[in-house]
């Protein structure tokens, strides 16, 4: 199992803070950001964003990268600071 979890207007825009999603249904990134939007389809626009954080296990990453059950995948939206 994958916990996902997003957070702040993120999480308010897709309406949910974390879901679990079976490691037999995605094996990489791609396929999880994929299986996420068909779930939803207004969900596909705001997982579809560029500009769009992903960590897993606490690692911020970049790119599609392969998903092993347990782990942890969060979406941010971008980060502004000051």
């Amino acid at each position: 199992m994958i916990r996902v979890v997003f957070f702040a207007q993120l999480r308010e825009q897709l309406g949910t803070a974390k879901l679990d999603v079976s490691i037999e249904r995605v094996k990489t990134l791609s396929e999880l950001k994929q299986h996420l939007s068909l779930q939803n389809p207004s969900w596909e626009s705001a997982l579809a964003n560029t500009k769009l954080l992903v960590a897993i296990n606490h690692a911020y990453v970049k790119g599609n990268h392969a998903l092993a059950d347990g782990d942890e995948v969060a979406f941010f939206p971008p980060v502004t600071g000051g």
